[in-house]
């Protein structure tokens, strides 16, 4: 493992909700020069889930994201605290956006989401041994849930229509599993 050869002079925080905190970093560079650093960090990890059944379907949820100004088709996703088990809140989210549960959890990936600016660590599972349920979403939530074939979902990466970052490494990674 490789030395930090960024100092830290001096932070600020310049933003704090809930969600996040905005910090401005004073440092001095791997050149050894004085420079500014902005970071982000990400109060929850960022935690998405690949539902698959035995006959090959899938579950993808659309929504208005309000950041991007645009919809999103995307696996079931959401955040789960930083001091709880990060199984237990996939489950949650799966339970709460799809109304799924599952028998199998497969970690598939840990991802850094933005690493430029962001600590935020992304958490991609495979759920298996599924089982039918009532959703039951935030009041923040104005989800559509769609069931397709799990072939469909790969299409929808491969041509665009699912740009999510965690989705689309989701799928291509089940992808290559099973062979496509």
């Amino acid at each position: 493992m490789m030395k930090n050869p960024w100092k830290t002079k001096s932070k600020v925080t310049l933003y704090d909700n809930p969600w996040i905190r905005v910090e401005h970093h004073e440092v001095l560079t791997p050149a050894g020069k004085d420079g500014i650093y902005g970071k982000i960090h990400f109060k929850n990890k960022a935690i998405a889930i690949l539902p698959l059944d035995e006959d090959g379907n899938t579950w993808l949820v659309g929504q208005y994201r309000y950041a991007l100004d645009a919809y999103s088709w995307e696996v079931p996703m959401g955040g789960g605290p930083l001091e709880l088990d990060t199984l237990a809140s996939a489950q949650r989210e799966l339970k709460e956006e799809t109304g799924l549960t599952a028998q199998q959890w497969t970690e598939l990936q840990v991802i850094h989401t933005s690493n430029s600016v962001t600590d935020e660590v992304g958490y991609i599972f495979l759920a298996k041994g599924l089982t039918e349920g009532q959703s039951q979403f935030e009041e923040t939530e104005d989800i559509s849930i769609k069931k397709l074939p799990f072939v469909e979902a790969l299409e929808w990466v491969m041509n665009g229509k699912i740009t999510d970052s965690l989705s689309v490494v989701a799928i291509l990674r089940v992808a290559r599993q099973l062979g496509y």
